[in-house]
């Protein structure tokens, strides 16, 4: 899977599995851009483990449509407008049980999930047509797959995104551009280390592969599909989960 030569945006790059997602790529060849929310210092921590020179750091709020639209500017500029690989990581949460969801949350989550990716994708997408054509990765979720409590909004939006990828596949196969979904299950991030001993167990137990995956465990299969090897692969969601769901 080499990414030589390609340049690629990962946005929520700073951390977790989108900072696994960006070492992978850098150490593949790929020069990197991540954008962070608020922390830059999580960003420039990220870029320091980079193998390789070029990758940099942009600020990015998802539901702010002008921080999206500067965000993808200069991330152009700086790639020369050649981008050939962008990866739709970043997302939040906000959990309740829908009766007492607070419309406010939903409508965050929503904002961010999935209208913030459409204005990422849309973006690049005059770029890509000028060009060879690329790739996009949308990371969405087991939960958009299975659905889970407490999480309709979270839920929602990555199912959404499935949707909105299939959608892209098809409008762009004659450009080149090609789109697809990697579903993780329950990886070993900040998120999940909040769990409880007793929410461990659970999702545990029913893993068939026994365990909560590492980063890594997603950021190849997202350089896979980045990357020439899987050139005859759009509009296909890819389960990385364990075997926590299967389809």
């Amino acid at each position: 899977m080499n990414l030589s030569g390609k340049n690629i945006f990962i946005t929520g790059g700073s951390r977790g599995i989108g900072a696994g997602i960006a070492k992978e790529a850098a150490q593949r060849g790929a020069r990197v851009a991540v954008s962070y929310n608020s922390n830059s210092q999580s960003a420039e921590k990220t870029l320091s483990e980079l193998t390789g020179e070029g990758h940099f750091a942009v600020a990015l709020q998802l539901s702010d449509e002008a921080s999206v639209e500067k965000a993808c500017k200069e991330v152009l500029n700086r790639f020369d407008n050649k981008i050939d690989g962008v990866v739709n990581n970043a997302g939040i949460t906000k959990d309740q049980i829908l009766l007492r969801m607070k419309t406010t949350d939903f409508d965050d989550v929503i904002q961010t999930n999935l209208k913030g990716h459409f204005l990422v994708t849309k973006s690049f997408l005059k770029s890509m047509f000028r060009g060879d054509g690329g790739s996009f990765v949308h990371l969405t979720s087991v939960v958009g797959q299975t659905g889970q409590s407490g999480q309709a909004n979270y839920a929602a939006s990555k199912a959404a995104l499935e949707a909105f990828s299939k959608s892209l596949a098809r409008e762009m196969a004659s450009r080149n551009i090609r789109s697809n979904c990697v579903a993780p299950g329950f990886i070993n991030t900040d998120m999940t280390q909040e769990l409880s001993d007793e929410q461990r167990k659970y999702f545990l137990d029913n893993i068939p592969l026994g365990r909560i995956a590492e980063t890594r465990e997603v950021a190849e299969p997202v350089c896979f599909l980045l990357g020439n090897e899987s050139s005859y692969i759009t509009g296909h969601t890819l389960s990385v989960n364990g075997g926590l769901f299967m389809n």
